[in-house]
């Protein structure tokens, strides 16, 4: 969640266990891009910053109904382990992971029809920090590291340097997953705008932390390394939008931002399929300001 004034309103152990956009919400289609999902023969991976997991349980399960991920990364759950609501999702068909943190920030992973089996609990780098950011597991035989970056405003200031230094040691760990050779998918709410053809119009971000040249320069350094923005692969030509804050219009207007990724390893990019973000879940009452993306992925 972005709020477009100085500050961002983002900041358990799991149980046994487009090119253009269309101008109203009603108008609004799926972006998708790629070859058909083929039934039993493809894993669907979505990412999805929730903003609040009990308040928006039911736009959750809405979704996880009608579009079937079989591996999930969610954000911002903003709950504690104790009132993240496994019942209810087990009772959807969905496995789940967590760490919560009292109304900010919190991360989970969800496997459909079978627990994912938690390989951390915390970026590895500063021991100090007790922010419930990130999560990894083993599911659908993939290596699933889901993460939720801090957001960075107001800069220059201390959001900043942590938004900076966590960035730092993400890219230290996610060096050693790249050379596991395991198929491994980074996704989350990066909270980092990587070009301009990422955001609908730079002009009044651009003192925001999501546009600041230390961010995007992060971002770069982490795809050098050899990860695939699925995204941006499927759409290299259109732009295409994950976030739309809550003011002026910005949904109806297609006023968005690109700031949720799925990063790809070499050992599971060639098996890339398709790609997209399920916009419909933006226009839905009560809904996240982020919208679901996902990556269909073939079998070995």
């Amino acid at each position: 969640m972005v709020t477009k004034k100085t500050t961002r309103k983002k900041a358990g152990t799991a149980a046994p266990k487009t090119a253009s956009a269309p101008k109203t919400a009603a108008a609004v289609k799926p972006a998708v891009k790629g070859a058909a999902r083929g039934a039993g023969a493809t894993t669907k991976i979505a990412t999805f910053n929730v903003n609040g997991v009990s308040s928006r349980l039911s736009n959750l399960l809405e979704w996880l109904a009608r579009e079937a991920p079989e591996v999930v990364c969610l954000q911002e759950l903003k709950a504690t382990d104790a009132a993240f609501p496994i019942a209810e999702l087990r009772a959807a068909g969905y496995g789940a992971i967590w760490h919560g943190q009292q109304s900010w920030n919190g991360v989970a992973i969800l496997s459909k029809g079978a627990d994912p089996i938690e390989l951390r609990r915390g970026l590895p780098g500063d021991s100090s920090d007790s922010q419930s950011r990130y999560l990894e597991a083993a599911a659908h035989g993939i290596h699933v590291c889901c993460l939720y970056l801090p957001n960075g405003n107001p800069q220059p200031g201390p959001k900043f340097v942590y938004k900076l230094a966590w960035f730092e040691r993400l890219i230290e760990h996610a060096q050693t997953l790249y050379d596991n050779g395991q198929p491994v998918v980074l996704a989350g709410d990066f909270n980092v705008i990587p070009t301009d053809f990422d955001i609908y119009n730079t002009r009044s971000w651009l003192k925001d932390a999501l546009l600041q040249p230390g961010s995007r320069e992060c971002y770069s350094r982490l795809l050098a390394q050899g990860w695939l923005d699925s995204l941006r692969s499927k759409f290299p030509d259109e732009r295409v939008y994950t976030f739309w804050d809550y003011f002026r219009k910005h949904w109806e207007t297609n006023s968005g931002l690109r700031i949720d990724h799925l990063l790809l390893n070499p050992q599971l990019a060639p098996r890339l399929l398709t790609a997209g973000v399920d916009r419909w879940v933006r226009g839905a009452p009560h809904a996240s300001d982020h919208a679901p993306a996902w990556v269909t992925i073939s079998s070995k």
